[in-house]
């Protein structure tokens, strides 16, 4: 005798259910949401150059907002910085002094506008909400401008360029329905991976103190002093004896160099388990001799 019952399936209707949907048999890490990754950028994808052509007409820096390349018809924007789309600024000021403790504010010689660019996700998503497959205005520096720029309060300042926003997603020609798919408009073959370190140990040196604490240890075997204070190890110490830690310097021969990273990384990189050195911190030493 056979069942004549069938196994129920979920079958998403969003895009929002869709991209959180993970198929039987993949890791977690198929997911963006629990990739090993970061907008600055990962060590699977970098995101930020989904947004590169996201402005038809012309390709912008996946960091910064700075134009590389340009269509013929736009050829006068190539090395100007874009500073508005549809009215929303895609810059900030900065604020805070360079070094703490000192008065001097984070407007230098190469910056003297005071601003950064903001991180592409947040500042076109509203764009990109409103105004998939619209023209809408597009504010840049009159001139090319190789440093930042701030936003000049006389209009004339500028030059203001209508430009179609691009769809984030594709569309299926056969329901008419956005899918859970980047639109081939916006990347190319090997656009997602072209900004990532290469070899991808340089990311453990580049990035810097703190700046990869998501995805690999920074400040570890930390306990607390007779005065209440916090010790322990920079991860990339060379040594775990004396307990400090040693900012992260690429000078500094306390701490791994890039040919310890690009040779040795397997004996030299150690694995951290409840914030700890695995083995013990007092024969971790003498295994990296």
């Amino acid at each position: 005798m056979t069942s004549s019952r069938t196994t129920p399936s979920i079958h998403p209707a969003n895009l929002s259910a869709q991209l959180h949907y993970r198929a039987a048999g993949n890791p977690p890490s198929t997911l963006a949401a629990s990739a090993i990754s970061n907008a600055f950028p990962g060590l699977e994808f970098d995101f930020r150059n989904i947004w590169r052509r996201i402005l038809q007409g012309i390709e912008l820096h996946e960091a910064d907002n700075y134009v590389v390349r340009a269509d013929p018809e736009h050829s006068a924007l190539v090395g100007c910085r874009l500073l508005r789309v549809a009215g929303e600024p895609v810059i900030g000021n900065l604020s805070g002094p360079q070094i703490p403790g000192y008065d001097q504010g984070l407007a230098p010689a190469g910056n003297p506008d005071g601003v950064t660019m903001l991180e592409w996700s947040n500042s076109l998503a509203g764009v990109l909400d409103k105004h998939v497959n619209q023209k809408v205005a597009c504010d840049f520096t009159k001139n090319p401008s190789p440093n930042p720029a701030g936003i000049p309060e006389d209009p004339a300042a500028l030059q203001t360029v209508e430009l179609t926003v691009r769809p984030l997603f594709a569309t299926s020609e056969v329901v008419n329905e956005r899918l859970a798919v980047i639109d081939e408009q916006l990347v190319r073959p090997g656009d997602l991976t072209s900004s990532l370190c290469s070899p991808w140990q340089n990311d453990y040196r580049e990035c810097a103190c703190y700046y990869w604490a998501a995805s690999r240890p920074d400040f570890v075997n930390v306990d607390v002093d007779e005065q209440g204070l916090s010790v322990g190890n920079n991860w990339l110490s060379v040594h775990r004896e004396p307990k400090e830690y040693v900012l992260d310097r690429g000078a500094d021969t306390r701490l791994l160099t890039y040919d310890d990273l690009f040779r040795e990384w397997q004996r030299r990189l150690r694995f951290v388990v409840g914030g700890r050195d695995y083995p013990d911190p007092d024969t971790t030493d003498e295994a990296v001799r």
